[in-house]
């Protein structure tokens, strides 16, 4: 299938311009930033040898207008687009482009993650090097499992206060 694929460039911890999962398996990526446009680049390369999908990953750091455009991929193109990304930063905030795919999704698909206790996690904290809950911060700060764990509401609301005193 020809697939394009999309990371985004502040991502780098497995290389510049790669998407890796959890399981080690990884691919070469076209990197988008706030400037990056998405609707006539993907026009042309589909244009040249049609697309099965987009994917794009880390879509948490798309602005709203960046997903207005996959979307036009979508329903110009007729071309699937399909985003991976978290909902909410460490804060519980939601990410730009997060709200605005949670807005105008076709469909939305939530990946299962568990807290420590067995609820569901729908939130995410972040430690420091020492392993300590981080209350506050910028809310983009690159990092994996060695950074941040999924916890229930519950959970993180504890944590976050015991951060914050």
């Amino acid at each position: 299938m020809n697939v394009l694929l999309y990371t985004a460039a502040l991502d780098d911890r497995f290389g510049v311009g790669v998407i890796r999962s959890r399981i080690g398996l990884q691919e070469e990526a076209q990197l988008y930033d706030e400037e990056v446009e998405f609707i006539e680049p993907i026009r042309s390369k589909h244009g040249v040898e049609p697309l099965a999908c987009v994917l794009v990953d880390e879509a948490q750091f798309l602005s709203a207008t960046q997903v207005d455009e996959l979307a036009k991929v979508v329903d110009e193109l007729n071309v699937p687009v399909l985003c991976y990304g978290i909902r909410t930063d460490f804060q519980g905030h939601l990410f730009p482009g997060s709200a605005r795919l949670l807005a105008i999704a076709d469909k939305l698909a939530e990946l299962k993650t568990v807290c420590e206790c067995g609820r569901k996690a729908t939130m995410t904290v972040r430690m420091d090097a020492a392993g300590n809950v981080v209350a506050a911060g910028e809310q983009i700060d690159i990092g994996g499992n060695e950074r941040y764990e999924s916890k229930c509401r519950r959970h993180h609301r504890e944590l976050m206060c015991k951060a914050g005193n």
